[in-house]
């Protein structure tokens, strides 16, 4: 996955349509969090094994990946417009995580 070009074309796709005085990181975090809901949405009143079967059912499982890339997407739109470089991000998250939680 190429971040930075994933990063210009939601730049580009933004700017065609004028939408770039609302591409805030403010903006941005709300909306992605509705498209979280929607995520968790799927998920809602299934139970543990029902929840791992959704890649089984077709149409649930490309629902599933809509939303887990709509979510993405303001992930990436948010790390843009707020100079997060994201890779960076992970790299040092993933260190903590490490040191924090150890293996036993």
């Amino acid at each position: 996955m190429d971040i930075a070009d994933l990063q210009r074309r939601l730049r580009d796709f933004a700017a065609l349509r004028n939408w770039e005085p609302y591409q805030t990181p403010k903006n941005l975090a709300m909306a992605m969090v509705v498209e979280a809901a929607e995520l968790v949405e799927i998920f809602q009143w299934l139970t543990p094994e029902e929840s791992q079967a959704i890649a089984q059912d077709p149409a649930r499982h490309q629902h599933l990946g809509e939303e887990i890339a709509d979510v993405m997407l303001y992930l990436l739109q948010i790390a843009d417009h707020s100079g997060v470089d994201i890779e960076q991000a992970l790299e040092r998250k993933l260190a903590m995580n490490a040191r924090k939680y150890p293996a036993p």
